[in-house]
């Protein structure tokens, strides 16, 4: 066996490197410029970029059968989860680069959920030599005109801005976004759990965010990675229609969707996810 001898830089908690004669396997996490990041398993790297109002447990049910065959690393977008609360402008996509650069990372799949999927879409159009492939679900999209009533939130933000962190989770889970996960008697606990911890990302400032421009609906057809997009066959009408301008202006994406599934297709129909993600990641690479 080699002797292996890593140096660590930033915060790392919780680090195992399991040697074999053939490979090395992560199993980490930690926190890098505030953001906290979990990394399990070896092989290629995989990357899972959750949605709005949720945090890096929402991949549960993928992070450990992913990462018998990949090198899984799930992280808290700034200001979800764990991760610190943005004091000063930033961006989300330059975000992940310095967070994959510091985790010795190259060249990755992004697997994105809404706000996850329409970062991982910035993401390749800012860093193309990084993206091994895309998978996209039930995505947003940066500059895309939502008009569906499920985006008016006034009355959720009203209740972060009141403190009512509990009443804003409740009335987030009954939006159209969240509603039919709700159906699910099995996922309504780790739903109402995810809401709560997270329900204070509603007073996050977005004008820190900083934006690409132009938008990445403007861009799309400048996307060459592998591409696949699954859309819940009942998520809101925004989505449908994202869905299927990704499909037609990315070069060579293909689309599925996932029948009776709303918005939270990886939780909602986890094993029909895990099938079409791990088919799809592996003709991928």
């Amino acid at each position: 066996m080699n002797l292996i001898t890593t140096i660590y830089r930033g915060s790392l908690v919780g680090a195992v490197i399991l040697l074999t004669a053939s490979c090395v396997s992560w199993a980490a996490s930690g926190k890098f410029d505030g953001l906290y990041f979990e990394s399990k398993g070896n092989g290629k790297p995989v990357v899972l970029i959750h949605g709005g109002q949720m945090d890096r447990r929402m991949w549960d049910a993928q992070f450990d059968v992913f990462a018998r065959h990949y090198r899984v690393i799930r992280y808290d977008i700034r200001g979800f989860g764990k991760s610190s609360t943005p004091a000063k402008p930033f961006s989300n996509h330059e975000d992940l680069h310095l967070l994959l650069r510091h985790l010795q990372v190259k060249k990755a799949s992004l697997v994105g959920l809404s706000l996850g999927a329409a970062l991982a879409v910035d993401f390749a159009l800012a860093r193309p030599d990084e993206v091994e492939s895309l998978l996209l679900v039930c995505p947003g999209l940066s500059g895309f005109p939502f008009e569906d009533k499920a985006n008016d939130l006034h009355a959720v933000i009203e209740a972060a801005q009141d403190e009512n962190f509990d009443k804003a989770a409740k009335l987030w889970l009954a939006n159209p976004y969240m509603s039919v996960a709700m159906e699910n008697a099995a996922l309504r606990d780790r739903l109402r759990q995810l809401a709560r911890d997270n329900a204070h990302c509603w007073l996050n400032n977005p004008l820190l965010v900083r934006r690409s421009r132009p938008s990445a609906a403007e861009r799309l057809r400048e996307i060459r990675a592998p591409t696949l997009i699954i859309g819940g066959e009942r998520d809101v009408s925004d989505i449908h229609k994202i869905v299927a301008k990704l499909a037609s202006e990315i070069t060579g994406a293909r689309k599925q969707s996932v029948d009776d599934a709303g918005h939270l297709v990886p939780m909602e129909k986890a094993q029909e996810f895990n099938r079409l993600a791990l088919d799809f990641i592996q003709k991928g690479q």
